[in-house]
């Protein structure tokens, strides 16, 4: 009872600062509009034809469907992450608006440079994730993988050291995975976790002014 009453207290406090009410109301309403949006974007950019591009890793890479192990290592970190946002809604509200700034980088990057699907992509099979992209298999999504950039995000705000650890193994094995089932171009990998340094540092400074 008392650290359920430390967390509302925690909570009531925050809330209690017109500037945090802001800012989270703000980022609520905003990445609903994202998410209700990506279903027509992540579709719309599907019928686009791209640029053939050579990824010599890949080619040499054999193709393998991770999708279980994707799932399972993605849904257990956000629910890890998510079980923090208890004691710390300074780290829901970083990661709140990281989670915006990549998806708002990803929506222009994408939109501004097309490329067409790896070859022999595999699908991955998220049950959750998948509901967000619309009816089809998204395979054009590239540029930089949201996979790995959702778990660096997850890496770069965790504060407790065992959860950093889990969080960067998590990326780590993010990055290899989405290559060896093909769903990303090696340098949508390598871009990922340097992109969101800077997604990151850019949602504290939001925080933080």
């Amino acid at each position: 009872m008392s650290e359920q009453r430390a967390i509302v207290s925690v909570w009531r406090d925050n809330w209690q600062s017109s500037d945090y009410r802001k800012k989270c109301i703000t980022g609520l309403i905003l990445i609903s509009f994202i998410l209700l949006a990506l279903p027509f974007f992540y579709q719309a950019i599907e019928q686009r034809n791209g640029i053939d591009f050579n990824d010599y890793l890949l080619e040499w890479l054999p193709a393998y469907d991770l999708s279980l192990f994707i799932f399972i290592t993605i849904w257990s970190m956000t629910i890890l992450t998510f079980s923090r946002f208890k004691q710390d809604p300074n780290l829901f509200l970083t990661f709140l608006w990281g989670f915006i700034l990549i998806n708002l980088s990803r929506f222009v990057s994408i939109g501004l440079i097309p490329l067409d699907a790896p070859k022999d992509l595999i699908p991955i099979h998220d049950p959750i994730s998948n509901q967000f992209y619309g009816p089809k298999f998204i395979t054009k999504d590239l540029f930089f993988s949201g996979h790995t950039a959702a778990m660096f995000l997850m890496f770069l705000c965790l504060k407790k050291r065992t959860d950093k650890i889990l969080a960067l193994t998590a990326t780590i094995f993010i990055g290899i995975a989405v290559l060896l089932q093909h769903v990303h171009y090696t340098l949508d990998v390598i871009t990922a976790p340097v992109i969101t340094y800077f997604i990151w540092v850019g949602s504290k400074k939001i925080v933080e002014s």
